[in-house]
């Protein structure tokens, strides 16, 4: 049970809306007998199913570091016409 609690907390807004999507589109596309909208509801169901997108999953994530040891203080200077 504990296992099926993990999965279920993996899922996001987002997943659960491309997963909501992909459903709308193969309902749409059976109504319609539309092989283009079928496939690409099953390509988007898929995506949120298997938890893929950009190429791989988390494939968009930015590189970061949890932690920042040391912060320097950014310097600005006013560029402008004088008049």
């Amino acid at each position: 049970m504990q296992n099926n609690m993990n999965f279920i907390k993996s899922w996001g807004y987002m997943r659960i809306l491309r997963l909501i999507i992909g459903v709308i589109a193969i309902v749409q596309a059976i109504i319609t007998a539309d092989v283009i909208i079928g496939l690409m509801g099953i390509i988007i169901g898929g995506m949120a199913f298997f938890n893929t997108g950009c190429c791989s999953t988390s494939g968009c994530d930015v590189n970061y570091k949890k932690e920042t040891k040391h912060i320097k203080d950014v310097e600005y200077e006013e560029v402008g016409t004088e008049k």
